[in-house]
Parts: structure tokens; sequence; C-alpha cells
């Protein structure tokens, strides 16, 4: 009977609005001109670094408690709300005067809070659901074919995103197209600037309508937050909930495993991700570039999702890890030689690590999760992501103050430009060194959590699945 009730994962709707909401509410076409966005708008630098501490303070804070409330109020609610989040964000920044410098910077934090609500919202959630939806319905072996069918198609919008989005946030490029196509139409960048975000808009419409697809699946522990007693108590039993998952996180080794060592490579690929466009421009690549390579960057995902599934199924998760550290380390230390144009290929490495450790967490993880608390643990995971990131984030700006404060005083004639890539280039070269510290440490972490631990949670790192 069971084998009857089996389905393709692909027949099953959850399955396929998951793949859909994550395609849709990854697709920020404002991506490629993230910052020059900020300041075409009227923002000055200062308030964009500001804008977006508080975007990864409001994720980091509002992490593990919203997957907590997914566990208990319902993953599908959580998944709405953080679509209904995307589609205010959005007309938000999309329909704000530029006359109005206060009131911008307000429209902007307002963005950003609620941009990191609907992350901090998503993550888990939606994930949980379609998990729990395959358990119920299909086969969870075949999570990594979902899993890789998500990234894949995140990957193919990612690229036409980051290729659009610069398109037509440039008025220049805009107006040629008109011009060929045989309108006459003129437009200037306070109308292209714009555009990205309209595009943004559309997808969050997306985004939301395959949230509000999605079905529930039922939860023993699950309760209605209709009024205020009953929301004290899903609050209350969220905060329980959340206790409990974090103890199990802590005392079931072979999930602290996994946790820390995605912690350990992607706190710092995801440092590096976000200089990237620096480092493309000190290996001496023009900036007209930058879109394309990272439209072919994000086509790695066409092939990496396929080639970490059959790992995951073939292999154990300790030669899996090796594997994750090898690329780690060739593309971090090829970058950190700033080999001009040639020196493109070490991100091939790094950018190939990061999508192995996106695929191995989530197969490994949900697969030893139980499901009344599989969204709580997922957002204890986002949370250390994202606390590890903030934390490299922090150590990385006392590191460039440090270096540039030497490089002013033994060398005052140097200026600008210059200035700043000597110190880029200096500060970079850290991140080899910091990276191979924290890979002994994840090793000694390893050995002294496996030794601690039960035999029946060590063997599972030798084992496939």
């Amino acid at each position: 009977m069971n084998n009857l009730k089996k389905k393709s994962p692909f027949e099953i709707q959850n399955i396929r609005s998951f793949i859909a909401f994550r395609v849709f509410f990854s697709a920020r076409f404002y991506y490629p001109v993230f910052t020059i966005l900020f300041i075409d708008f009227g923002l000055f630098l200062e308030q964009f670094a500001l804008l977006n501490s508080v975007w990864a303070a409001v994720i980091v804070i509002a992490e593990v408690p919203s997957g907590a409330l997914a566990d208990v109020i319902g993953r599908r609610n959580l998944v709405v709300f953080a679509g209904a989040a995307m589609v205010i964000e959005m007309a938000v920044i999309g329909f704000a005067p530029k006359n109005n410098l206060s009131l911008l910077f307000v429209l902007f934090f307002i963005n950003r809070v609620l941009s990191g609500l609907a992350e901090a919202s998503a993550s888990g959630a939606d994930e949980a659901l379609a998990y729990d939806s395959l358990m119920q319905e299909g086969d969870t072996d075949e999570w990594g074919i979902v899993l890789e069918k998500e990234m894949r198609y995140k990957s193919i919008t990612m690229a036409v995103a980051m290729s659009l989005g610069a398109a037509v946030y440039d008025p220049e490029f805009m107006n040629r197209l008109f011009n060929f196509i045989g309108l006459d139409i003129t437009l200037n960048q306070d109308i292209t600037l714009r555009f990205p975000i309209y595009l943004t808009l559309v997808m969050s419409v997306f985004a939301l309508m395959n949230a509000l697809n999605m079905r529930e699946i039922s939860q023993e522990n699950n309760i209605s937050c209709l009024d205020f007693d009953s929301c004290q108590k899903s609050v209350s039993q969220a905060f329980k909930l959340t206790l409990k998952a974090g103890k199990w996180v802590i005392t079931t080794p072979y999930a602290i495993i996994i946790i820390v060592s995605a912690m350990t490579f992607e706190h710092v690929l995801r440092m590096i991700v976000t200089l990237d466009s620096q480092y493309f421009r000190t290996i001496c690549l023009p900036e007209a570039s930058f879109g394309l390579i990272g439209t072919g960057l994000s086509l790695l995902g066409l092939f990496m999702p396929r080639i970490a599934r059959k790992l995951a199924e073939s292999r154990n998760p300790l030669y899996n890890l090796g594997v994750t550290g090898i690329l780690s380390f060739i593309g971090v230390t090829g970058m950190s030689m700033f080999i001009p144009a040639y020196g493109l290929i070490p991100t091939l490495f790094l950018f190939s690590a990061f999508s192995l450790i996106y695929f191995y967490v989530s197969y490994y993880l949900n697969q030893l999760t139980d499901s009344r608390q599989r969204a709580t643990v997922l957002s204890i995971k986002g949370l250390c992501l994202n606390g590890a990131y903030g934390l490299i984030g922090i150590l990385y700006s006392f590191l460039v103050a440090f270096q540039r404060s030497g490089l002013t005083e033994h060398q005052p004639l140097l200026k600008g430009d210059a200035l700043e890539n000597i110190v880029f280039v200096k500060s970079f070269r850290w991140f080899p060194w910091y990276l191979l510290f924290m890979f002994l440490l994840l090793v000694i972490f390893i050995w002294y959590i496996s030794k601690k631990g039960s035999k029946d949670n060590y063997n599972k790192l030798l084992v496939k699945k």
C-alpha cells in the first residue's frame, strides 16, 4: 500500500510551489547595481553600510524565533508572510520619492527591516514544508533530486536577473534599445534606476502567489493564533521549542558537526563573494564585464547540484567535506595571488565549493531532523551561518582599518584608488591563513565531538546517506 501512495516529487504540489517560491524569491534584479542603486537614489555610502548592517541584524535576531513559530503556528503561514513582506519591501522603495532625503532614509530602513524579516521567515519554513510533503506523499531519498532542480532553476533565474537588471538600469542602453525598435522615448537615470526594483516587485508577487499555493502539513503542535491568549500560548510554545531544538543540536554530534562544518567554509566564502567586484577590478577586468561574469558564475548552478547529489549519494559526509575543503582552499589561495585576468579561474573553484555547501547542509540535516522541529533546526542553522558571516565582517573591517592606518603612516602620499587597492590586496591575503586556521579548528572539533558522542552518530560520518 505504501508504494502506491508514493509520487514523483514533482507531482507533489508543495514541492512544485517550493521550487517556484525559491526561484521568484531569489530573483533580485537590483543585485548587480546594489550599491550604486542606493547612492543614485540620494543616500550616502555610510548610510548604505548602516542599512545593510540593519538587514543582517534583523536576520540574526529573527532567524530562530521565526523557525520556531513556523513549527508552532504552521510553516505555510511563515512562507506567506515572507512573500508578503517581499512585496511590501519592494513597493516601499519602488515608489519612494527622491526629493526628501530624511523620508528616503526611513523608507529604505523599512525596506531593509522587511527584507531581513522575509529572509528569516522563509529560511527553514519553506524547506521544512517541502521536505515533510515529500515524506508524506513521496520518498525522502529523492530530496537530493528536488534540491538539484531548485538550485538549477534558481541559478538560471539569477543569471537572467544579473544581466537584465544591469541592462535596464543603464539609461544609455535603454535609449539605444528604444531607438532600435523605433520608439521615440528618452530616459534618464532618475527613471531607469527604478526598473530593477519594478522587475523584482513583479517577482515578489509571483513568490507570494506560490506561497499561497502551498498546503500546510498538519503538525501535532500547531496552534492557531486567533486571539491574545492563543497568540501568547503560541509564542510561549515557540520559545520552548527553540530551547528544545537548540539542546537537540548541541547534544546530537552528527547535527552539530554538519552545522559547524558549513559555518567553517560558508562565512569565509560568502565574505569573499561580497567583495568580488573589487577583486575583479583589482585583477584588471573591465567593469563592463562584471555583469557577464556574475551571470557566468551563476550558471555553475546548472552543473554543481547534480555533482553534489551524486557525491552525497555515493560518498560519505567526511569525504564530501574533504572535497569542499580542497575546492575552497584552491579558490581562496588562487584569488589571493591576484593574477591579472587569469585570476578569474580560482573564482570557479570558490563558487563551486559554495554550491556544494548549500546542497550538503540541507541534504544531511533534513535527513537527520525530526519533522516536528525541522523548521526550528533549519533556522538555527541559518542563525549560525549568518552569525559567523556577521562576525567575519566585523573582523575584516578592523583588519582593513589596521592595514590602512599602517600604509598611511609609512606612505603618507598614497591616497585615493591606489591606497584602496593596496589595502584590499593586503587584507585579502589573510583569507587563506584564516581559512586554514578555521579548518584546523574544525578537524579538532570533529575529533572531539566524535570521540565524546555515541558510536552510531560517529558512523554516520563514514557511510553514505
